[in-house]
């Protein structure tokens, strides 16, 4: 099932590992590593006010930023949107589709251009079964991710829940 670590990196793959480069979260892999992520990933540029996803679609993939900025939009109960985060370099943010099917939980917007590596759920599962090691080392970044999340909002919610 090697067959595709010995091929040649296309010229999108190889920008995508180039990118995926300028990320922390990827610096404990090994070059080989990367250039199998590479091909099971690519990237997107992302335009002031462009949307990379909104509330309530199917969510099928994830997004690590590698640079710009992006804003995360919740519908409010009266219909508004409203600001919950802000993501720059290095952030994540989609990681709920690479693990359950449910709708994407809020919308999210370029605020500056913006460029993202994204990885697929299919990416993701070829990932899983083809390379078990590498998949499983990507997992458990993407789960401490999750869990920062979880934290961080957490601690949000504690400061504005009255007693």
């Amino acid at each position: 099932m090697d067959f595709i670590a010995d091929q040649p990196l296309t010229e999108n793959e190889e920008k995508t590992r180039d990118l995926i480069l300028t990320l922390p979260l990827f610096d404990s892999f090994k070059m080989d590593e990367l250039d199998t992520l590479s091909k099971h990933m690519n990237y997107m540029e992302i335009m002031r006010g462009n949307y990379l996803f909104t509330e309530g679609e199917k969510g099928d993939y994830m997004c690590f930023v590698v640079r710009g900025l992006l804003d995360v939009l919740k519908k409010t109960n009266t219909g508004d949107y409203r600001v919950v985060a802000r993501l720059g370099k290095g952030n994540t943010i989609g990681e709920m589709a690479i693990i359950d099917k449910s709708p994407r939980s809020a919308s999210v917007v370029a605020r500056q251009p913006t460029v993202v590596i994204i990885l697929t759920k299919k990416g993701f599962d070829i990932l899983t079964k083809q390379y078990p090691a590498l998949g499983v080392t990507l997992l458990k970044k993407i789960m401490r991710l999750l869990s920062l999340n979880m934290r961080r909002t957490t601690s949000k919610l504690a400061d504005i829940t009255p007693i």
